[in-house]
């Protein structure tokens, strides 16, 4: 089922409450899932000391890589659609952007949120991360059938053209239509997707640190320069 129209337009706030409902389920489950994780993979080891500790460490630094490739996916995106378009409430259903990421998948923005909930969520518990997971899975594939059945009626048989062409969520190897000579804008694109390439600096410093206190810290910095930039970038759109 397609997500509804308020559901689109508070995407990010959504979005927000499935991390939300994930970490707090640390209230009935209280271990962190890279613990766990470390547990079954090697349980003879401590995660208070010693290898077991580095080895900790490393799977949190495993969760900030994992959000620097999301961030990376969504930057390159972004900088063929436009951070304004990107991270507007509304929904656009103009010209099917087909350069860049997209001549590989049809929704790289989407699918590039699944690697930031894993990575992300490993500083949930065991349950909070299949919840952040699968919840953000979810969701995502919902406002996909939206936006698809928008741009299906907009764009017609241009559209549906490339829908045949081009997979929804598992990238193609090759390109699976031909480049349109479109431009990138790289400037706005990493400034629209700050946030995300923060939000792995925040994992980093927790994986470095292992002190919550600092990767608070850095995660409210990351939102305080995502609405700025957001704020900014939408003023420039607007002056032009």
């Amino acid at each position: 089922m397609r997500a509804t129209k308020f559901e689109f337009e508070q995407r990010f706030w959504i979005i927000g409450l499935i991390f939300w409902l994930g970490f707090g389920l640390y209230g009935v489950d209280h271990m962190n899932f890279a613990v766990a994780l470390l547990h079954w993979l090697a349980p003879a080891l401590n995660p208070d000391a010693g290898r077991g500790k580095t080895y900790l460490q490393i799977i949190f630094g495993c969760g900030a890589l994992l959000v620097w490739g999301a961030a990376a996916l969504r930057t390159w995106a972004t900088a063929y659609l436009r951070t304004e378009i990107v991270h507007d409430t509304a929904q656009h259903s103009g010209n099917v952007v087909a350069d860049g990421p997209y001549r590989y998948v049809r929704n790289p923005l989407y699918l590039a949120n699944i690697p930031m909930a894993a990575g992300f969520a490993v500083l949930a518990s065991r349950f909070g991360w299949f919840v952040v997971v699968g919840g953000t899975w979810v969701f995502i594939y919902r406002l996909i059938l939206r936006e698809e059945d928008g741009l299906k009626r907009a764009q017609g048989e241009a559209y549906a053209r490339y829908l045949e062409a081009v997979p929804r969520l598992w990238p193609a190897l090759r390109a699976r239509v031909p480049a349109t000579g479109a431009k990138p804008h790289w400037g706005q694109a990493f400034a629209g997707e700050s946030l995300f390439w923060l939000f792995g600096l925040a994992v980093l410093s927790f994986a470095i640190t292992l002190t919550f206190k600092i990767f608070v810290i850095v995660l409210c910095l990351s939102f305080a320069v995502y609405f700025i930039s957001v704020h900014l970038a939408k003023n420039r759109a607007s002056a032009s």
